[in-house]
């Protein structure tokens, strides 16, 4: 078994630090607030409503009053109107709003989560929307969404495990790599995203380098092959033998790249997921309400993949809670009835590029066979050659959205009726292959998934006191280096007498021996900080005391960003998501 090796060379403290390696159902409820006003939907009607809430003069009763109903009703259970008479038992809002439940019920009726929350309540942080750029949703005409990743959610201790041995039997069996491959296993935990493979070299590190001598571990799809690559860099040193004769660096990692192209090729791993979707897919019912509120908001929705529409269809299925078992294709497309339109086989980020002439197939959804289109109109077939006209979605045949395949950003634009790129929010997972092309190509604005935030986020606030003595420990030390040298300049340019020079000369040495004590428990406590987010490589955003390459991506491609998809449902459609205060140093001390 060969795993990553020992830390060899780090510069882990340093402002230019590298990580450098050889490789709803209600819960306990709530009254409504005193003042309280939203925007709900009916239960089986598309139109909206508005209610709104509001304590009686001199009584500490609750009147709730529907825009398109006379009736309303306080809190003690009475009617203050008698034609309402389905109304029979006080409003309560679920009081916790942030574990698994996405609406509230009111007299039958099922209302967004983001409503129920007390106007000066906040958010639990890990679901929390953070701003980069100031966003205003009402100028948000369409929203879209990345599938892998993003609205599903994958196990990486089933899938990326899945990955692996796939990509590893390809090596052996197909690239004529060692059968000791297949023995070896692998750690899910070990990698990150943000990483930087060195090509060249062998080497795996936390910091910012471009290609193409380096390859950027941007997405979690690549935690596998990054693992993988270290061991086989482990293996080479160790063992050059085992490997084929003047194999470099740079070909261990081409074959790894091409044995990974062959497990996504071949079907297996899509055929594993098909099998059993929630062995691999986290589920999420939350999904389903959140793109049930963005519609019933008056915004469209889109999904953009590269995922196939045979892998799409289960997939979403199973998200939206419905799913066909034993590897076989769902029958049920209700899910198609929550996006305007649908585009598989999208090849991104190509696909964000308007002058790529690719072409725009129409899906067959009941036979997944492929129709020519102009621009998203069907194409007249001559003398009954391609598709055959029964073999086309007839009008008869109930279908939510029209789904295609391939095409680019142009034909989406032009089916959506999209006049700007800032009228569109994209919501994806890989920092190069959903947001940087789309915002800087396109002016769309964007949001970024990163499941990884949530657990980040929890280890942050449990690490509150250390992040305070670390920074006391800095102050502490630059305050007695700051004494040291000014008594150091005294002693050499000052003409004192000989027992104020003794007197001096022993604060120094005071001095040395407390900022050496103050050093080592920086250090100790430095690494206790790093370790208690990960052993190997710390925080996630973090490179010693700045911000890690991944995080600066974040920071400057995303407007938005956050744990997952569905911490929508805590905000309205409508919000303005803004920045916080910029500071420079010369303000950290004084604002």
């Amino acid at each position: 078994m060969y795993g990553p090796r020992s830390l060899v060379r780090t510069q882990l403290y340093s402002n230019t630090a590298a990580y450098l390696f050889p490789i709803c159902l209600l819960a306990p409820a709530m009254q409504i607030p005193t003042r309280f006003s939203g925007h709900c939907w009916r239960k089986n009607r598309d139109s909206p409503i508005f209610f709104s809430c509001t304590r009686l003069a001199n009584s500490s009763r609750i009147a709730v009053a529907a825009a398109d109903s006379s009736d309303a009703h306080t809190n003690d259970g009475s009617m203050l109107n008698e034609g309402a008479n389905r109304m029979e038992e006080p409003i309560h809002i679920s009081d916790t709003l942030f574990e698994h439940h996405q609406t509230v019920n009111l007299y039958g009726r099922k209302f967004p989560l983001w409503i129920s929350r007390d106007s000066d309540r906040n958010t639990d942080t890990r679901k929390k929307i953070f701003c980069n750029r100031s966003l205003n949703m009402k100028s948000i005409v369409a929203i879209g969404f990345d599938m892998d990743y993003t609205l599903a959610q994958y196990r990486p201790e089933t899938f990326e495990t899945l990955a692996y041995n796939g990509t590893v039997k390809k090596l052996v069996y197909n690239l004529g790599y060692s059968k000791e491959l297949l023995q070896w296993k692998f750690d899910w935990r070990y990698m990150v995203r943000g990483l930087v493979l060195d090509k060249k070299r062998g080497n795996i590190l936390k910091e910012s380098f471009d290609e193409p001598d380096y390859a950027l571990i941007d997405t979690l799809f690549s935690l596998a092959e990054a693992y993988l690559f270290a061991q086989l860099v482990e293996l080479k040193d160790a063992h050059p033998q085992k490997l084929p004769a003047g194999t470099a660096y740079s070909q261990i990692y081409k074959d790894v790249r091409a044995a990974v192209d062959l497990c996504h090729r071949d079907g297996t791993m899509k055929q594993a997921v098909a099998s059993n979707p929630s062995k691999f897919i986290h589920e999420d019912q939350m999904i389903v309400p959140m793109l049930k509120m963005l519609r019933n908001s008056g915004r469209m929705t889109f999904l953009v993949t590269n995922s196939l529409w045979d892998y799409t269809h289960v997939v979403m299925n199973y998200l939206c809670g419905k799913c066909g078992g034993s590897g076989t294709a769902p029958h049920d497309d209700k899910w198609l009835d929550y996006f305007d339109v649908v585009i598989t086989g999208s090849s991104k980020p190509g696909f964000f590029k308007d002058e790529n002439r690719v072409p725009l197939f129409e899906v067959d959804i009941r036979t997944g066979m492929l129709q020519n289109t102009d621009n998203g109109t069907p194409l007249a077939q001559i003398g009954g050659s391609g598709l055959s006209p029964g073999s086309l979605p007839q009008k008869e045949v109930k279908q939510g959205c029209r789904v295609f395949q391939g095409g680019n950003v142009g034909h989406l634009h032009q089916l959506l009726s999209i006049e700007a790129g800032s009228q569109v929010l994209y919501v994806g997972d890989h920092i190069y292959g959903d947001i940087l092309r789309s915002k800087k190509q396109l002016g769309w604005r964007t949001m970024l998934v990163v499941p990884e935030l949530e657990r980040e986020l929890e280890l942050i606030c449990e690490s509150k006191d250390i992040h305070k003595e670390f920074r006391w420990l800095r102050q502490q030390r630059d305050l007695i280096d700051d004494k040291i040298q000014w008594l150091k300049w005294a002693l050499k340019y000052n003409v004192n007498d000989e027992e104020e020079q003794h007197q001096a000369s022993s604060e120094v040495n005071k001095l040395q021996v407390e900022i050496e004590r103050i050093c080592e428990l920086h250090r100790k406590t430095q690494r206790e900080c790093h370790e208690k987010f990960h052993k190997i490589w710390g925080q996630l955003l973090k490179t010693g005391y700045q911000n890690s390459r991944f995080a600066n991506q974040v920071e400057r491609f995303a407007c938005l960003y956050t744990s997952q998809v569905t911490n929508l449902c805590y905000y309205s459609p409508n919000k303005c998501y803004r920045t916080s205060e910029d500071c420079m140093p010369h303000e950290f001390d004084i604002l």
